[in-house]
């Protein structure tokens, strides 16, 4: 399929909703992926946006307001910024991170709305919800729980099943119960706002199936994932229905329609247009135009999510953009499956997950280490698990004994033979094989690592990179330069011209993964600037005095993570 690069690339993460915080699993789903994937953009010289935000409305954040006796507003603020802290503590590095409880979010999402009423996008239907006579309330999502009546699992939800993520109704739901009072709710009428998704299923078979769009190729189905390509097709081929786009609850950006008070658009139509809202603030705080990043047809959109999102972002929000018209649609929703952590699910109403917050404050160094393990373990394609046994034996085989003994030897033995001077690089005729294959090696490490970052095979890239520091590290070994200084002076030279050519590659290729080891490297080599295309074999410049660095990686004890 030919279609032209990018001009632009329009980058999102999902919002993670303001009623908990931030754990492993959410970084390793929709966060550390797009992070490696936008690091490597912006290094590449590519015009990039990265956007997120607190999703702070639905009806999990009502809820638990309610249980523990507070209001929704302290609910979200509490968790807006605990979750901005989790994020910067692992280098997220997110270009604008908003809320969707802001005034300008209300005032965009309603909007947006109102385009759509007006387009005839929506059916109004009058239909029987469930409703709690105990409480006075309708319940909506997650407040009414029974038994998933696709796996049995008792506590599924009104929107979702959490442990077979089977997206449902109320109504599906076996033995339905309050989770306000814990009595059975009756049906009552209530009057929603539907999304008649049924009108959709040809353009989005299309879309999804052909990478079609209005009988034009849009992108190639072939690089995205199959699971999110079969729950697509699952959706489709099973008929859609309508969907409910608005809640009878009394938090969230209220219907603009007459009449329609007490009423709130539903979180899924709310949240992804917090997307649109935060380009706009981004680029009025810039002078930019925000439809460049979403209406250019040079523009790409890029969903990251987990694979809980996977409907939301290629069916519904789809829908919607397209309703709605002149949006672009996303070319690739690379949702990450599920990581578990110690054999069993991670349950936040378990208190079963690490938490970034309580990880930082044990290991407050420890970003890289995590963001190297995590990336490592990746479900990317299928379900992952974490242990901290694992974590200990990546921190300390890998990132401790190959990459911070490599560069601490070089640096070592850079500082004692030349003064930390980077000796002259050597004449072509007195390389060896083997210095050459390692020239060749470098050469071809920048274009290995991008291709996979940009095929989103993030563990694969992680590995090649750090493959150009074990490289250097067995080179340097074998080649033993301490027992030639002596007597074969111009090699030894040779050997840690070359080895200091690896730590300042390393510093480029690392970054991604490990930002703040990349970056010490690139200090400690005078490469402070240095950009992708920079990562040569002769990128670090003879007589650079390189700097000493400390320990990069400390390494763990059993104790620590018993």
């Amino acid at each position: 399929m030919s279609k032209s690069a990018p001009k632009r690339r329009m980058i999102t993460s999902a919002l993670p909703y303001a009623n908990g915080p931030i754990h492993l699993g959410h970084i390793a789903g929709a966060y550390l992926p797009a992070d490696i994937h936008v690091r490597h953009l912006r290094s590449t010289g590519e015009d990039v946006l990265w956007i997120c935000g607190s999703d702070e409305h639905g009806a999990a954040i009502t809820l638990r307001a309610k249980k523990e006796g507070t209001t929704p507003r302290e609910i979200v603020d509490l968790y807006h910024e605990e979750m901005q802290k989790a994020f910067t503590g692992l280098d997220i590095s997110f270009d604008h991170y908003s809320r969707t409880s802001s005034p300008k979010h209300h005032q965009v999402a309603q909007e947006f709305f109102r385009t759509l009423m007006e387009k005839g996008g929506f059916e109004v239907k009058t239909e029987e919800q469930f409703f709690d006579e105990e409480a006075q309330q309708f319940l909506a999502d997650r407040y009414i729980q029974g038994t998933c009546p696709s796996c049995g699992h008792d506590g599924a939800y009104g929107d979702q099943c959490e442990k077979c993520g089977k997206t449902l109704s109320p109504t599906e739901l076996v033995n339905p119960k309050s989770t306000l009072s814990g009595s059975t709710p009756v049906l009552k009428p209530t009057t929603l706002w539907y999304l008649p998704m049924g009108r959709h299923e040809a353009w989005l078979r299309e879309y999804i199936v052909e990478g079609k769009l209005d009988g034009q190729p849009h992108h190639d189905p072939k690089t995205w994932k199959a699971h999110v390509l079969g729950q697509c097709r699952s959706w489709i081929e099973g008929g859609l229905e309508s969907r409910a786009m608005t809640r009878d609850l009394d938090w969230g950006v209220p219907v603009p329609v007459e009449g329609a008070e007490g009423k709130v658009l539903y979180v899924w139509l709310d949240a992804p247009i917090g997307y649109i809202t935060a380009t706009m603030e981004w680029c009025e705080a810039r002078g930019q135009d925000w439809k460049d990043w979403w209406q250019d047809p040079n523009a790409e959109l890029l969903h990251f999510i987990g694979k809980d999102n996977i409907v939301f972002h290629c069916i519904i929000f789809p829908i919607l953009l397209k309703e709605h018209g002149g949006y672009n649609l996303p070319t690739n929703v690379p949702a990450n499956e599920f990581m578990n952590l110690e054999g069993d699910k991670i349950s936040t109403s378990r208190n079963w997950a690490v938490w970034v917050t309580e990880y930082l404050e044990d290991f407050p160094e420890g970003s890289d280490a995590m963001r190297y393990v995590l990336t490592a373990i990746m479900p990317e394609q299928k379900d992952s698990e974490f242990t901290w046994s694992d974590f200990r034996d990546k921190v300390n085989n890998e990132l401790a004994d190959v990459l911070g003994n490599f560069v601490n030897r070089v640096l070592v033995l850079t500082k004692k033979y030349y003064g930390g001077e980077v000796p002259a690089a050597p004449a072509p005729e007195h390389l060896t094989d083997t210095d050459r294959a390692l020239l060749d090696a470098l050469a071809a490490a920048p274009d290995k690592i991008g291709g996979l970052i940009q095929r989103h095979r993030y563990k694969e890239a992680q590995l090649e990179a750090m493959n150009v520091a074990r490289l250097g590290n067995k080179y340097l070994t074998e080649q033993e330069p301490w027992k030639l200084q002596k007597t074969d002076p111009e090699r030894t030279a040779t050997i840690m011209h070359l080895t200091c050519q690896v730590v300042g590659n390393c510093a480029v290729l690392l970054e991604p993964f490990l930002p703040q080891t990349a970056a010490k490297l690139a200090a400690a080599c005078g490469l402070a600037d240095a950009r992708w295309a920079d990562a040569q074999p002769d990128m670090v410049q003879p007589g650079t005095t390189l700097e000493e660095l400390p320990i990069l990686f400390a390494k763990i004890d059993d104790d620590t993570v018993a």
